[in-house]
C-alpha cells in the first residue's frame, strides 16, 4: 500500500450561525482570484471518524436510514471510508484576508481542510446525471 502525505491548508470554523473556512497564513496567497467565483469545492478530513473501525466500514444504509438499501460507501456520502475525505460545494459569501465566509458546509467545527477548488460550471456541472431514488428524498431529521 502506498502512503501519501496530506497537509491541512486550513480548518472549518462554525460559530453559531456563521460558517467560515480559515486558511492558514502560509497558504493565504493561494486565495488570489477565488473571490471572482460564486462557489468553492471544499475537500476536508472527517477527523471525528478517524478510527480504524470506521475506516473498515464498506457498506452502510445511506443517511443512517435503515429503509434505504445497503449501499457501498463509494456509492454514497458516508463519513465512514478508507480515506476520510469529505467534499462540499459551498457558496462564497465573502473573502477577507485568509477567511472565506460560506453559506454552509457539511463538516464539523475544526475539520481540517485539505484543499479548495474553484467551482467552474462548465467543468463541474454534469449533464445527464442520475441517481437512485433514496438520494432524491429529503434527509430525515436525526434525534
Amino acid at each position: 500500500m502506498d502512503i501519501f502525505q496530506l497537509f491541512a491548508v486550513g480548518k472549518v470554523k462554525k460559530d453559531s450561525e456563521i460558517e467560515t473556512i480559515e486558511i492558514y497564513e502560509e497558504y493565504a496567497d493561494a486565495l488570489l482570484g477565488l473571490d471572482q467565483f460564486s462557489h468553492v469545492i471544499v475537500l476536508y478530513w472527517f477527523h471525528k471518524n478517524d478510527i480504524p473501525e470506521k475506516r473498515g466500514v464498506l457498506r452502510v444504509h445511506p443517511r443512517h436510514n435503515m429503509n434505504n438499501p445497503l449501499t457501498g460507501i463509494f456509492a454514497c456520502h458516508s463519513p465512514c471510508r478508507p480515506n476520510l475525505i469529505g467534499l462540499s460545494v459551498c457558496k462564497i459569501l465573502s473573502i477577507k484576508a485568509n477567511i472565506i465566509h460560506i453559506d454552509s458546509i457539511d463538516a464539523f467545527n475544526d475539520s481540517p481542510v485539505i484543499d479548495l477548488k474553484s467551482y467552474i460550471t462548465s467543468m463541474d456541472k454534469m449533464k445527464g446525471a442520475f441517481m437512485p431514488s433514496w438520494a432524491t428524498r429529503p434527509r430525515p431529521s436525526r434525534p
